[in-house]
């Protein structure tokens, strides 16, 4: 592990995680270049900041899932090529990007060729109840690269919108900033490298 980062789950006890883009349920279909575990990764100021988010989270009756934090560059590259090879017959795309083609992921800021996750205190993260374990009902899923996934979109129910609501105001409470157009995604404001973009990977 690279000095300044940690497994979450070591320094943020009783957060869960399922590190999509280690598994074949993300929008590639398939394990990502750099993800050779499935655990999530950051620096130590966003595992101190998450420590605050669980534990405001907690006092609601809910807990955090986190879905990804530090991104190897490597990734990013390869979701670049995923990009430009033949989409051809695509079971990902009814659940990831239904409506735009694979290059409008990066065209819309979906997908950035630079992302700060590889900076390592940004993740993709949801709610879930502590008493059921159940996620809350947020509109749409990890990687919804639609307008329904936007902050404020329009056709979202009541309840989906408090619940995004609910997660955003736990996030800025504790020093995170929210990215418009997707809901489950934030980055710490005083991030330790923000302008560092890390290649090493999760293993």
């Amino acid at each position: 592990m690279r000095e300044g980062f940690a497994f979450v789950d070591e320094l943020v006890p009783g957060i869960r995680w399922d590190s999509k883009y280690a598994t074949r349920d993300n929008f590639t279909g398939k394990p990502v270049d750099g993800y050779l575990v499935n655990r999530i990764v950051g620096t130590r100021e966003l595992c101190v900041a998450l420590t605050q988010a669980r534990d405001k989270a907690a006092a609601l009756g809910l807990g955090i899932l986190l879905w990804d934090g530090y991104r190897p560059q490597r990734a990013v590259d390869a979701f670049l090529r995923w990009a430009e090879e033949p989409s051809g017959h695509d079971a990902r795309k009814q659940i990831h990007y239904p409506a735009i083609t694979r290059p409008e992921m990066f065209e819309k800021g979906y997908v950035a060729t630079k992302s700060g996750h590889s900076r390592g205190s940004t993740v993709d993260l949801t709610l879930f109840s502590l008493a059921s374990g159940e996620l809350l009902d947020m509109g749409g899923g990890h990687d919804l690269m639609d307008e329904i996934s936007h902050h404020g979109a329009a056709g979202v129910s009541a309840e989906a919108a408090s619940n995004r609501a609910q997660l955003c105001s736990v996030m800025e409470s504790c020093g995170f900033s929210r990215y418009d157009s997707e809901w489950w995604h934030y980055s710490l404001i005083e991030e330790p490298y923000p302008d560092t973009y890390f290649d090493f990977p999760i293993e």
